[in-house]
């Protein structure tokens, strides 16, 4: 059995993860094989980071993970840029939890639990109000642009059906690893479990223009297209949001070993929540986005970053948390997956400089290097500074 040893200094981690809140952070801890500060934390910060770190190991990976202050791209880029300036290694970052998601891509039903993952990212909220309508900023000067040829390389990989089918059976194992490692800390704590399925039949998408509101007299529902907050925190159930104005969809018997589908493609990503189902539809259609979420815009310019979400909602004024814990977990597994495909190259594992005095650069400066992980030479795929093996 491979032995691994912790790292003696920041330099060591090549792979990041950012959470934007506590419960997304929890599912992800739950798949980290080691920790690396049971003790306190033996690594430290540069000067002027105000982030807390979690570190440890995710298979052969030495991983930082951080988890935001708050939710929005603003949070999200000061939070990125703190964790740059301290972790100057890092060539692959997360961001990892929870997101709308559009109910149909292409051909494909989208389902509450599947993972999308970023290919691009369209800060949707950025632009100008017009009398009538909005209008995205998308010049050349204001968009995000594609991800990275390093990252490119690495979805075109997933894209295949042979290592899209891999991608999913392997996120599968991780997620019952998950729920597992979840279900006993619950018996201790004597507390129920997270990260369940909560089941095909609570699993309930409606029609773009049926809003989530009072059916009876409210003066705020009973506006056109309004809501008011109780109503908004009201489950469907006690709403009692009418059944013919559900979607008919094929839906697929549980069978007790969920597998997430995985969807890459644009991403639109906004401090706005998206809570209506033809809003979302309008601008999905528009930008030709696979999912709505709050952090992506935000770390995008900052690091080499890909986003793996779950899919907690419709993106719609039905949304509710139920399935909040369950798609973290789901994305957390994904993500998980997709580590076990990335392997440090020897760019990556030359030996450092010395840090600048004052640098904060932690214990030591450890020139050790860094083995990558091999999957069989069946597949040998090598992408700018990322090489691929598929068995």
């Amino acid at each position: 059995m491979a032995q691994f040893t912790q790292p003696t200094s920041r330099d060591e981690f090549h792979v990041a993860i950012i959470c934007a809140l506590p419960s997304e952070a929890d599912a992800v801890t739950l798949l980290f094989d080691q920790f690396w500060d049971e003790d306190g934390d033996p690594f430290g910060r540069s000067s002027g980071d105000n982030n807390s770190y979690i570190t440890g190991r995710l298979g052969k990976h030495n991983v930082v993970l951080a988890v935001l202050p708050g939710m929005g791209t603003n949070n999200a880029a000061s939070a990125t840029a703190n964790l740059r300036s301290s972790y100057g290694s890092l060539r692959l970052v997360f961001l990892v939890g929870i997101c709308g998601g559009v109910p149909k891509i292409a051909d494909d039903d989208v389902f509450l639990g599947d993972v999308v993952v970023s290919k691009a990212i369209v800060q949707y909220d950025f632009g100008r109000q017009y009398p009538g309508h909005f209008e995205v900023k998308s010049t050349l000067e204001d968009s995000l642009g594609r991800a990275n040829r390093d990252i490119r390389g690495l979805l075109a990989v997933f894209e295949t059906e042979r290592m899209r089918d891999i991608l999913q059976t392997k996120a599968a194992i991780y997620l019952k690893q998950l729920q597992s490692a979840d279900a006993k800390a619950a018996a201790k704590k004597r507390r129920r479990s997270k990260y369940q399925y909560p089941g095909i039949t609570e699993n309930k998408l409606y029609l773009p223009g049926y809003v989530h509101r009072h059916l009876k007299k409210c003066d705020i529902c009973s506006r056109f297209d309004s809501t008011c907050d109780a109503a908004a925190m009201t489950s469907c159930a006690e709403l009692g949001c009418e059944e013919n104005m559900l979607v008919q969809r094929d839906m697929f018997e549980d069978d007790g070993d969920f597998s997430s589908n995985i969807f890459i493609g644009r991403i639109g990503s906004g401090n706005t929540v998206m809570k209506s189902g033809e809003i979302r539809d309008w601008i999905a259609r528009k930008h030709n986005l696979i999912a709505f979420e709050m952090e992506g815009a935000g770390a995008w310019d900052e690091v080499p970053c890909l986003v793996v979400k779950g899919v907690c909602d419709y993106a719609d004024s039905h949304k509710n948390k139920l399935w909040q814990n369950f798609a973290a977990a789901t994305a957390a597994s994904v993500m998980k997956a997709i580590l076990d495909r990335y392997i440090v190259t020897d760019a990556a594992q030359r030996p450092v400089a010395a840090p600048l005095s004052g640098g904060g650069q932690g214990r030591g400066n450890s020139t050790r290097s860094i083995s990558g992980n091999t999957f069989g030479d069946n597949v040998r795929i090598v992408q700018g500074d990322m090489t691929w093996n598929g068995n």
